[in-house]
């Protein structure tokens, strides 16, 4: 028999039986959109996720406090520590102790209560620097951000995020407004151009105010020096690590610390990407992987199908003996129609897999990436648990023997 008129007789077999074909293909079907639709979503949340991590800034370093232990033995948590101040800020941005930073932002922030003429919201209060525009990477749509003799004067001004602005002024410009921030009263001087949400916080939620006036108006920190992080620009990718390594020596030597009892602690954008990375490639794989069952369940199926239609056509396999059909062309009969089904159900499956990610993308707010080379295999491997599975039942149709077949009732 030749491979046409093989290919031929399998799909009229499987059209002659067409509920039982479809529930065949449903578990292969259900298989590959799943694995497709949890491989996708691993891939769409590393990419939102590295592209809010370079949002931050660009070749930004990030150094925040360690945690510490009190003079009672109590140890507190990363970050809750204030052991960064302007001054190493200041240290920081001295050229000839860190040459490899073109700039430094030190900040402290708090939760403020806003309220306008007309209105309240609550949003993060960040005091900084005029570098910080160029460390974050973030530009202003409307008015100005504040100068360093606004710094070094203390002045009321405040820049504000767009989502800010139009929570507290739903109408009109709000450049020249007074609002108040916990009880002091600021000038708005700039709005933020929307940059969206990042790992932590709203971006376009905040509202800016020199840093030393958050120091004398808004901190409540005793130490009026001490701020909670601070920002730093690479002078450029390729150099970023040599200005990591720069920064945690200058910090360990003005701190007078070891590596291993440092109460500050120094990252950069390529360790927060590759965290981020590792940890949404494990949950990746291990959806994956339980999504995978489901096409080992698809390939059981099709191998309990295909006993079943043996049993069913021992008859036509005895009369196909009897004029002469080899065991070699009665097992690829079945192989072949283990093959369409696997084939077929494939196909469906990276269909509805497709379908699938266009009507998840809007809904979780990011892109459900489907990968091209991902849904090849996963076709290839359809088919091919269509064939492994249909092994069995086609050696057990070729071993029949005629005489036996075709007295079978």
């Amino acid at each position: 028999m030749e491979w046409t008129e093989t290919i031929r007789t399998a799909i009229a077999a499987l059209n002659a039986r067409r509920m039982r074909s479809l529930l065949t293909m449903l578990g292969i079907l259900i298989g590959i959109a799943a694995v497709m639709l949890t491989v996708g979503l691993g891939q769409g949340a590393q990419q939102q996720i590295t592209e809010q991590i370079n949002s931050l800034g660009s070749n930004m370093i990030i150094v925040s406090p360690s945690q510490t232990t009190s003079s009672g033995g109590f140890r507190g948590g990363g970050g809750s520590a204030t052991t960064l101040t302007t001054a190493d800020a200041a240290m920081l941005a001295d050229p000839e102790i860190v040459p490899d930073v073109v700039a430094v932002a030190p900040t402290s922030s708090t939760s403020g209560s806003l309220q306008s003429s007309s209105t309240t919201w609550t949003s993060t209060v960040v005091g900084t620097v005029p570098e910080w525009q160029s460390v974050r990477a973030r530009t202003v749509e409307n008015g100005r951000f504040f100068t360093q003799a606004e710094v070094d004067s203390s002045a009321a001004v405040a820049v504000i995020g767009s989502e800010t602005s139009t929570e507290l002024f739903e109408s009109g410009s709000p450049i020249g407004q007074t609002i108040s921030v916990n009880g002091q009263g600021f000038t708005i001087i700039g709005v933020l151009a929307s940059e969206g949400s990042s790992l932590s916080s709203n971006e376009d939620d905040t509202v800016l105010v020199p840093l030393t006036t958050f120091a004398s108006r808004l901190s409540t920190s005793s130490a009026a020096n001490a701020v909670s992080s601070i920002y730093l620009e690479g002078r450029d990718a390729d150099n970023l690590s040599a200005a990591y390594q720069q920064v945690k020596t200058a910090l360990l030597a003005s701190h007078q610390v070891t590596s291993d009892t440092a109460d500050f602690t120094v990252s950069t954008q390529a360790a927060l990407v590759e965290a981020a990375t590792s940890v949404t490639g494990v949950l990746t794989l291990l959806l994956g992987g339980i999504a995978a069952i489901s096409l080992l369940v698809g390939g059981i199926g099709v191998m309990n199908i295909m006993l079943v239609s043996v049993s069913e056509r021992v008859r036509e396999i005895g009369l196909r003996k009897a004029l002469g059909a080899t065991p070699g062309v009665i097992r690829r009969q079945f192989l072949v129609e283990a093959a369409i089904l696997g084939m077929l159900g494939g196909l469906v499956g990276i269909a509805l897999g497709f379908i699938g990610a266009a009507i998840l993308t809007p809904t979780l707010g990011f892109a459900v990436t489907i990968s091209i080379p991902a849904t090849l295999i996963a076709l290839v491997v359809s088919v091919g648990i269509g064939l492994v599975a249909g092994v069995y039942p086609a050696t057990r149709a070729a071993k029949l023997a005629p005489i036996d077949a075709l007295r079978s009732e």
